[in-house]
């Protein structure tokens, strides 16, 4: 049965093409106007600062031979086909999950495109108290964990309320 793209989950693949231009658009910026490592402060307690991230999350495996780089590229196009296909098996109407999906998906691409062109994924946020900082990570890895939050909450939502009634 062919269902009209518009009443599936995919009507919000929009917002990973708005996750996707934020996150490259934004490591553009830092390619262009950064060395390696420069800090530069903007407030008390943050930091733009550019690194590169040779493994996944909080630079896990990041000390390897580089196998790592298409073993997390395989996961993210896995995840991205996975989430992509609960999207078409979803209502539209499915808001907050669909939503969590997509940003799941538009940070995946993003560090995947880094991945497969750089090598490496670009990274740039730096929070930091004191003499602590926060591991430096960028928009597509802040679009995964909202993402995984939004999945978490709409876990515990009961399915009246997961999905909107028209009207």
């Amino acid at each position: 049965m062919n269902r009209p793209i518009c009443s599936t989950g995919l009507r919000w693949l929009w917002l990973v093409v708005v996750v996707l231009i934020l996150d490259l658009g934004s490591k553009q910026l830092v390619l262009k106007h950064f060395y390696l490592y420069e800090s530069v402060p903007l407030i008390p307690y943050f930091n733009l600062t550019y690194a590169q991230n040779l493994g996944a999350a909080f630079s896990f495996l990041a000390d390897k031979d580089g196998w790592q780089r298409w073993l997390f590229a395989l996961i993210a196009v896995a995840i991205s086909v996975i989430l992509m296909v609960m999207m078409y098996r979803s209502s539209a109407k499915k808001k907050l999950s669909n939503i969590a999906y997509a940003l799941i998906i538009g940070g995946a691409l993003g560090n995947l495109f880094d991945r497969l062109v750089h090598g490496f994924v670009i990274d740039f946020i730096d929070f930091y108290v004191g003499d602590w900082h926060f591991p430096t990570f960028n928009i597509a890895d802040m679009a995964i964990c909202i993402g995984a939050a939004l999945v978490i909450i709409d876990s515990f939502s009961s399915p009246d309320e997961k999905t909107i009634k028209a009207g």
